[in-house]
């Protein structure tokens, strides 16, 4: 074969290659959004400043910026973070310290890590305004 059609034919089979290899990226369909680990919740009170720690009975960490306070009574309280708070989605754990009796708006919330099967302090994070809310429950399958 002559050294041009040597060179037509490498080439014509390099393209056809490239091409083969980005197919996948043009039939590719866009990834859709990730589904949110935060409930929908329905605003029933104006947001306070602080809730009662003997009150507290679980908490649901939603991602890295919301919190849900379940309490006493049936209440939830749902604290959205002023700022994105590292590894606290990931973790789903914090702890805080007070000297009141109360959790408030001001008092920092740390991440506990799991590491090697035990817990380390992870990112500081200030916590947000204390929101009443009512979960709205999802049908199955959603």
């Amino acid at each position: 074969m002559p050294l041009n059609r040597r060179l037509i034919a490498a080439g014509m089979i390099a393209t056809g290659a490239a091409l083969f290899t980005l197919q996948p990226l043009a039939l590719a369909q866009p990834d859709a959004p990730a589904k949110s680990r935060v409930p929908a919740a329905e605003v029933i009170g104006e947001p306070i400043s602080c809730i009662n720690l003997s009150q507290i009975r679980n908490t649901s960490v939603r991602d890295n910026r919301t919190i849900d306070f379940m309490m006493s009574g049936g209440r939830v309280y749902r604290n959205e973070l002023p700022n994105q708070c590292g590894g606290l989605g990931f973790d789903r754990s914090f702890t805080y310290s007070t000297s009141l009796t109360q959790l408030c708006n001001v008092d920092i919330i740390t991440v506990l890590q799991n590491v090697g099967g035990g817990l380390m302090p992870g990112a500081s994070c200030g916590l947000g305004q204390f929101t009443p809310v009512k979960l709205i429950k999802q049908p199955k399958g959603n």
